[in-house]
């Protein structure tokens, strides 16, 4: 059997603020591998690194002890936009572009038409029930709107590597369960690897594989996984 090769790599990867005395260790040192298909929950309080791990994987920040790599993407300059989508928490929406603008940008950004960015921002929209929103401007909707908007744009660009911090955070019970529908069904239709942080078992319930934060140390990388994805309601 041919060995798959990781979209990203971990090796005893760990980040710190500070120095001296007022260090803050926000992650220890840890190994973890994502593959191409993975579906992960990180699950951990608020506070417990979570943030601070998917920022390394996003390429967002640079680890101060071990390294991190992405054998299977590129070099890390090579990782946004469009391989690699990252969805955090807080607003993300640039205020003086329309919704659907918002959702074009990163494509158009990685070399798409401005025309079939714009079609593909609308399939998104769609997708996630927000066609009639694609000519507002971001302070004309909701937080949760927002929210699922930013979603949006990250499937977009078809990523390999979806990467969701708290996603559900600002959404109700039943819009929260849409949006994870959504993303795990877009996973699972392109085979890209999805790595969602939350603190809500109703959200990590529905993953495979859980890793596990507490005061910055990850465990639970490598468990066998006794859980099945629960059935989508999209494929009811």
């Amino acid at each position: 059997m041919t060995a798959v090769t990781p979209l990203v790599l971990c090796a005893a990867a760990g980040r710190t603020y500070g120095h001296g005395a007022g260090a803050t260790v926000a992650l220890a040192p840890a190994d973890c591998h994502v593959h191409p298909g993975d579906l992960i929950a990180l699950i951990g309080p608020s506070g417990s690194g979570k943030s601070t791990l998917l920022h390394l994987i996003a390429g967002l920040d640079s680890p101060t002890h071990g390294q991190i790599s992405w054998p299977a993407i590129g070099p890390r300059d090579e990782l946004q936009p469009g391989r690699v989508a990252a969805i955090f928490q807080g607003p993300s929406l640039l205020a003086p572009l329309t919704v659907r603008e918002n959702v074009a940008l990163p494509l158009v950004l990685d070399g798409m038409r401005d025309r079939h960015a714009r079609a593909r921002a609308a399939n998104a929209l769609d997708v996630l029930a927000l066609g009639e929103l694609a000519d507002k401007l971001p302070e004309e909707i909701s937080g949760g709107q927002a929210q699922r908007v930013a979603v949006a744009r990250a499937l977009a660009g078809n990523p390999v590597l979806i990467l969701a911090d708290e996603p559900t955070g600002q959404l109700d019970r039943a819009n929260g369960a849409v949006v994870i529908d959504v993303l795990l069904l877009a996973a699972e239709h392109s085979g890209a690897a999805l790595l969602v942080s939350t603190h809500d078992a109703t959200v990590s319930d529905r993953f495979p594989t859980c890793w596990r934060m507490h005061s910055g140390q990850l465990t639970g990388v490598g468990d066998a996984a006794h859980r099945s994805v629960k059935e989508s309601s999209w494929s009811r």
